[in-house]
């Protein structure tokens, strides 16, 4: 049960023989005479928008050891090691123990840049840098450790400013309506 090939009409064979290949040939074209836009990345930094994400800092005197993000990445990239330190109250009282951070390590060349980890940080100690060139020779160099991840923290921006017309979010609003109802 072979099914037999209708022969195409005259009128297609008139009109439309070679019609692709003289729109791609077009298109072709059209791009070898169009000038290339070339950026001197190394030597000129390129413009980034302001909300980039690149890669992952850290702001260490932001992060309180909860790990929360070791626990909710994923891939199991993020790397913390802490002690307990007791501190001698001032004035009377027991003795108050603290975390102190050792290690903290994120694996590039596991990490899938979800950002799990900035969302769920409660301190706002992860965020994400603008910074993109932080290549590696080797696999095992990618696991990038708290003094690496603590300068992109120098690279990020600030947020811009509100636009021109734009309302503020509601909280600044009723903080400013309780503050005329307390006067």
């Amino acid at each position: 049960m072979t099914a037999e090939l209708e022969p195409m009409p005259a009128e297609a064979k008139k009109h439309g023989a070679g019609q692709g290949l003289l729109k791609g040939l077009g298109v072709t074209l059209k791009t070898l005479l169009t000038p290339a836009i070339t950026q001197a990345y190394p030597h000129v930094e390129p413009d980034l928008p302001a909300r980039t994400r690149g890669v992952i800092a850290l702001k260490e005197s932001n992060c309180t050891v909860c790990y929360k993000c070791s626990r909710e990445c994923p891939d199991w990239c993020i790397y913390i090691d802490a002690h307990k330190e007791s501190h001698d109250p001032a004035s009377g009282g027991r003795a108050r123990s603290a975390k102190v951070l050792d290690r903290f390590a994120i694996d590039y060349a596991l990490c899938m840049y979800c950002g799990i980890c900035v969302e769920v940080c409660p301190f706002d100690a992860l965020f994400w840098s603008p910074r993109f060139d932080y290549a590696e020779y080797g696999i095992a160099e990618l696991t990038h450790e708290k003094e690496r991840l603590e300068e992109w923290t120098y690279k990020v921006l600030p947020p811009p400013p509100l636009e021109v017309g734009a309302v503020p979010e509601p909280e600044e609003e009723t903080a400013a309506a309780d503050t005329k109802g307390a006067a």
